[in-house]
This record gives structure tokens, sequence and C-alpha cells, in this order.
């Protein structure tokens, strides 16, 4: 496709990022390389920060199409809100609908849908204002997990090995907006599996140089190591499996990630889907696809590319 088919064929693209989430600084990063890839295709895009910005565009009929690198909730474009105000001006966009991203933003309610449909997820407990975190505690068994159930990047994760730390953990926790999760920790190994277009990418596993997955790893560090495949054989295959049907359940489409923990015993575990992955240097998605001949530049373009399959359907 020449450059001008490709001008073409999307019209002006919004590449929405930054916005008023916690994951602010990541979604410009992200949303910064995703512009340069597409301009560099010959493509219209132009960068728009935040769901304000975007709406004047709407409503003075300058914007085509979305390509969503806005990350996060309460202000940001993964909890259904965007998708929402997109479909009332009949706008395509890349990733989840409605339905997909509100529910995956929310991670108590896609473990629920998750375990109703017998998909293994970590035992976890609902932390209602008031609640007896002490008991939730002694019920799921320590070591456990305490976090947001709507924030994404690690943000106001503790984990909590004794019960005098889990005052701290909760008020951590509680700075962020929604529910509180706690969440049975799984010692084991950190995967993650990408879906593009309905292709199940190859898994990574993610090694830490410290103890664990945090946001200095995710972003920070230079020191990870990120082995792709993760896995081989009938493990590889089994966990795609597993991210595939997570990300269906979900009501998932376009592309994303899912998370998945590896036991010493080797059964998997799900924790979570993100419908806006990011697309930083250190991101996971550009990594899995690299392992499949797909450049970052020709990735950005299939990801643009799934917002025309919803115009099909």
């Amino acid at each position: 496709m020449s450059m001008q088919q490709s001008s073409d064929r999307f019209g002006r693209v919004a590449v929405l990022m930054g916005g008023t989430s916690s994951e602010r600084a990541v979604s410009l990063d992200s949303g910064a390389n995703v512009l340069a890839a597409l301009q560099a295709q010959g493509i219209d895009a132009f960068a728009v920060d935040g769901i304000p910005a975007l709406l004047e565009l709407l409503v003075a009929g300058k914007v085509d199409r979305v390509f969503n690198i806005l990350h996060g909730n309460k202000g940001g474009g993964e909890d259904g809100v965007l998708q929402g105000l997109l479909e009332a001006f009949g706008v395509s966009y890349t990733g989840s609908d409605v339905l997909g991203s509100s529910l995956s933003m929310d991670k108590i309610r896609t473990k629920q849908i998750w375990l109703s449909m017998g998909l293994s997820t970590p035992r976890y407990a609902r932390l209602a204002p008031g609640a007896d975190v002490a008991a939730a505690a002694r019920d799921l068994g320590l070591p456990v997990i305490v976090k947001p159930s709507c924030e994404g990047s690690s943000v106001g994760v503790s984990r909590v090995f004794a019960e005098s730390d889990l005052a701290a953990a909760v008020e951590l926790a509680k700075r962020y907006p929604g529910e509180l999760l706690m969440e049975q920790m799984i010692v084991g190994q950190e995967y993650t599996v990408a879906i593009l277009g309905g292709r199940v990418l190859p898994s990574i596993r993610i090694v830490p140089a410290g103890e664990y997955y945090d946001y200095h790893a995710k972003y920070v560090a230079d020191d990870t190591q990120y082995l792709c495949p993760g896995l081989d054989g009938d493990d590889e295959r089994a966990i795609g499996a597993l991210a595939s049907a997570a990300f269906d359940a979900a009501g998932c489409s376009g592309w994303g990630r899912v998370d998945v923990m590896r036991d010493a015993d080797g059964k998997f575990y799900l924790l979570e889907v993100n419908t806006a992955p990011g697309m930083t240097s250190h991101s996971l998605v550009p990594k899995a696809a690299a392992e499949c001949g797909i450049g970052f530049a020709e990735l950005c373009l299939r990801i643009l590319e799934t917002s025309c399959l919803r115009e099909d359907s």
C-alpha cells in the first residue's frame, strides 16, 4: 500500500494519548512512538492529549479515526467512556469496544467472568469500606497482593507477607479510584501474551533483575530480561489458548495483552487484560511482534487496521 493509499484509507487519525490518569507519562511516551511510526508511513496522524481535546475535534468534524493509546481510567481511555463517546460520534477506533474496555478495567468483575467460565485466576477478596482486612488475608493465606481494582502499570500495588503490613498496603491502594482487591499471591514465573487481530503472538517470560516486575522494572530499568517465546511445545500452546479464551471472555477485540502467572507446579493463573497496552521502548507487545518478524512501524499499522474491522462488522 502506497503512502497516499494509506492516507486515503484511514483519513485523519487522532493518536489519543496523555490524559489525566495515573498512567499519563507512559501514555505520552507510547503515543509519541505510535505517532512517529504512523506519520513515517504517510498516514495523516496527529497527536491529541486527552478526551476533552478530542471532543472539541469530534464536534468540529476533524477526526476520522482514533488510535487509542490513552492508558488507564478516570481520564484514561481504557474504561469504556472514550469508546462510548466515539460510538456516539460514529468514529472508528482501535482496541476493545465499550463492554470489553469497561469490563477489563475492573479486575474484580473480570475475575468473576473468568471463574464463571472455569478459567483459572488467583483467589481473591473484594475489600469493601470497613472490611476486616486481616480476616480476608487469613482466608486467602499470606502472602497476598493488595491493589486498586481499576488501575494498571502496577500503580498502587503492594505485596504483603505479614499482617502488620496490611494497613499500609490498603492506604496506598485507597489513593486511587475504585474498589480494592486482595489477591492470592502466586509465586512463580510471570508471562504475558499479546493478541493482535485475532492472532495469538508468542508468549514472553518476564525476568526482572529485582524480586518483582513493578513500575520501575516495566518502564525505567534496562536490566529486566524478556524471553520470547517464553515457553515451547505444549506449554506454549496452552498459555496461548488460555490467553485467547480470557481475552474473548472479557469481551475484548482488536488488540491487547493478557498477563499470566505460572506456579511451581506448572499451573497457569490469569491476572488481567490490558486493552491499550504500552508502546514504549520497554513495552511487551512490540517485543512479541518482533519475534514474528513484525517491526514497530508495521505493528502500528496492523493495530490501526483493526479499527477497520469494526466498520465491516
